[in-house]
């Protein structure tokens, strides 16, 4: 669950299959991934934005609860 107010900034994603990545991307003139992390089913992670940390990418199958509601990634369809 997310809070509004001070916690607008944090994030939590849970992954619904292995191998979902987390990428967080840098701020700055170039955008670069910063830091990757790698979930499996079930595992859940808090992740925040940050000075250096202006977003996240996230691959495979996860949901990713907000402030303003919760989304659902999904793996490429061949």
């Amino acid at each position: 669950m997310m809070f509004k107010g001070e916690s607008d900034s944090y994030i939590v994603i849970k992954g619904l299959s292995d191998d979902v990545s987390i990428i967080g991307l840098s701020r700055g003139d170039e955008t670069k991934p910063q830091h990757t992390e790698k979930l499996g089913g079930g595992e859940v992670m808090i992740a925040q934005f940050t000075e250096k940390v202006s977003a996240i990418k996230i691959k495979g199958n996860a949901e990713i609860f907000t402030a303003y509601g919760i989304i659902k990634s999904e793996s490429k369809k061949y």
